[in-house]
């Protein structure tokens, strides 16, 4: 059986709204193993961003436990939860949040010069997969020169650069009309599975949910299975 590779225990997080505590996670229970990409969907508002942001370790739970492939975070310091993030988990947001002063290329280096790979092998790698991605020809152009797909198929490429185990997205296709919508999220499917990677996906869209291993709904802080 494959391995677990994000773990959700009885996660809470709470946020303060004036005098009133807006519980948006409630003793969240999940497991996400090595191959298997789970659709997350409920109403807008129901806390699907904020469980993306704990489970990828961007901001801490205010009760339960974090683990990613075996190694639990609330034990570990700023460092230590960077470290986890960086080497297991790639996000995708609606927004690309691409450096708009570097090209496609370089938008994919950065992060893997930033975990420690050498440029020669992180533009080998860049390179590699926007060829993946059917970018090879847009590898020199800056994001402003690209189109709202392409943008988007970089932005899978960066978080896919350092050869993560988890892959978090956060509403992917959201800013995308349908057709381009459904290409983009082809292509991430295709690299996830191709990958054997765990993978939690955000989203509105029915299609793109049936289309994932299973859906779960976000709703009154808990998760359903449907």
């Amino acid at each position: 059986m494959n391995d677990v590779v994000l773990k959700l225990s009885g996660v809470e997080r709470t946020y303060r709204q004036g005098r009133v505590d807006l519980e948006v996670l409630r003793g969240i229970d999940l497991e996400v193993r090595a191959g298997e990409i789970v659709a997350l969907v409920g109403p807008s508002g129901a806390g699907k961003s904020t469980l993306l942001h704990v489970a990828g370790l961007l901001e801490p739970p205010d009760g339960g436990e974090v683990t990613i492939s075996g190694e639990a975070a609330g034990a570990l310091n700023d460092d230590g939860r960077t470290r986890l993030r960086r080497h297991n988990i790639g996000f995708v947001y609606q927004y690309h949040h691409l450096l708009p002063e570097f090209s496609a290329l370089e938008n994919i280096v950065v992060p893997q010069m930033i975990a420690g790979l050498g440029l020669r092998k992180a533009r080998s790698r860049a390179g590699e997969l926007l060829k993946s991605l059917g970018l090879s020809k847009r590898r020199n152009h800056r994001p402003g020169k690209l189109s709202g797909g392409e943008q988007q198929r970089v932005a899978i490429a960066r978080a896919l650069a350092n050869v993560p185990r988890l892959l978090l997205a956060d509403e992917p296709t959201g800013n995308l009309d349908p057709t381009t919508a459904a290409g983009v999220f082809s292509v991430l499917l295709q690299l996830a599975r191709g990958a054997g990677l765990a993978g939690v996906v955000a989203t509105h869209n029915p299609t793109l949910a049936a289309s994932l291993d299973r859906t779960l709904r976000l709703e009154g802080g808990v998760l359903i299975a449907e």
